[in-house]
């Protein structure tokens, strides 16, 4: 087939992150001429690649560097969290200049042309507490408490990383008790003391700026 096959296939996608693999069998092609054509396309501007294998569409109106997390570990279940989901939420302000991201594998870092994300383990026993984004539930974010404990919990680890937050605006729809119920879910004992006590300086710190 020729290349506007792969063009035809792209669109029946019907979203802005997409595989060679589903490509090529859209078009019933193979993978190796699929990604060629792909990578010509790339070339034009009219995709971008991603990371091996992976490709998006930046002019497609659903884009943007959060969609693909999903495609990032197909084999596994990752979400997204830390700053980045307290930002979402409109928790934190700032916008975090790298995507954080939850998973029970090891922690890497994968640099792409739409986004750098930052993978970060956690303890199987707390990683939850997470839900589809949105309408088109493009990715997985955890729970605005969840977020917060996630931080936590990797700011006791070496690196002290999210041990301080720039100014933390809370809504009244925000559980600080929803968040101690997965403080308690952490196995060990000094990281769990560690976030109790981060989060219940945190608590009246909000405490006192209500009053």
């Amino acid at each position: 087939m020729n290349k506007h096959s792969v063009i035809q296939a792209v669109m029946k996608i019907e979203r802005p992150v997409f595989t060679t693999l589903e490509i090529a069998t859209l078009r019933h092609g193979g993978i190796s001429s699929t990604s060629q054509t792909l990578s010509r396309f790339a070339a034009q501007g009219v995709v971008k690649k991603v990371t091996r294998g992976i490709w998006c569409l930046p002019s497609h109106p659903h884009f943007s560097s959060l969609v693909v997390v999903p495609f990032l570990t197909p084999k596994q279940r990752v979400y997204v969290s830390f700053v980045s989901a307290l930002h979402l939420y409109g928790i934190v302000e700032q916008i975090p200049q790298v995507i954080y991201i939850a998973t029970t594998g090891r922690g890497r870092i994968i640099r792409t042309d739409v986004g750098t994300y930052s993978f970060h383990q956690l303890s199987h026993h707390i990683f939850g507490g997470f839900e589809w984004y949105g309408n088109r539930e493009d990715f997985l974010i955890a729970s605005p408490e969840k977020a917060l404990i996630d931080s936590l919990y990797l700011s006791s680890r070496k690196g002290k990383r999210f041990s301080f937050f720039p100014e933390l605006d809370f809504g009244p729809s925000f559980s600080f008790k929803h968040a101690e119920n997965w403080g308690n879910k952490i196995q060990d004992k000094r990281i769990r003391g560690y976030v109790f006590k981060k989060l219940i300086s945190i608590e009246e710190s909000v405490s006192s700026n209500r009053e």
